[in-house]
């Protein structure tokens, strides 16, 4: 597998990956993060493309998944006011938001969030309280919970993890 930037060639294959991701979150449990808004919007996608934070992981051509990836200091507003917790890390920090996997992509999640934690070494992420899946991957691969975060498309709180070196 690799990872590259999007290209709005992509397009079409990034939002049938996302109308995939709803489908499966909604038949998993977790009808609620993306499903009642239709997250996220194509203009979202485009803008994310434009400016160059959107990615592809491709295996033999095929693009597998797609996700989300910035980093810096205070990148990520939203995480500003942690409650229950903490973050443990205060230094510059690697977001992943909006990842999507086609469907039978097996190891493709995987792929990417380890992808995005070899580019900063400190990555911080957050998941809706019934996304079980991305909370047991992010789990199996290190990360800690550290406290609940609120975003600004809806009222839901969302589960907050962090990984450093």
């Amino acid at each position: 597998m690799e990872i590259r930037k999007s290209t709005l060639s992509d397009l079409p294959t990034v939002m049938d990956i996302y109308a995939y991701a709803r489908r499966f979150m909604a038949d998993h449990g977790n009808p609620r993060q993306w499903g009642p808004t239709g997250w996220p919007p194509e203009a979202l996608i485009r803008q994310d493309m434009a400016a160059g934070k959107s990615y592809v992981c491709t295996e033999g051509g095929a693009i597998r998944a797609v996700f989300f990836f910035d980093m810096g200091p205070e990148i990520e507003p939203t995480y500003r006011d942690i409650q229950d917790g903490q973050w443990a890390d205060p230094t510059p920090y690697g977001v992943v938001h909006r990842i999507a996997a086609a469907e039978g992509s097996k190891g493709a999640g995987r792929f990417c969030l380890e992808w995005a934690f070899a580019q900063c070494g400190h990555l911080r992420m957050d998941t809706h309280g019934d996304n079980r899946p991305m909370q047991s991957l992010l789990k199996k691969l290190g990360f800690q919970y550290r406290g609940v975060i609120y975003v600004v498309e809806d009222n839901d709180p969302r589960l907050a993890f962090e990984k450093s070196e």
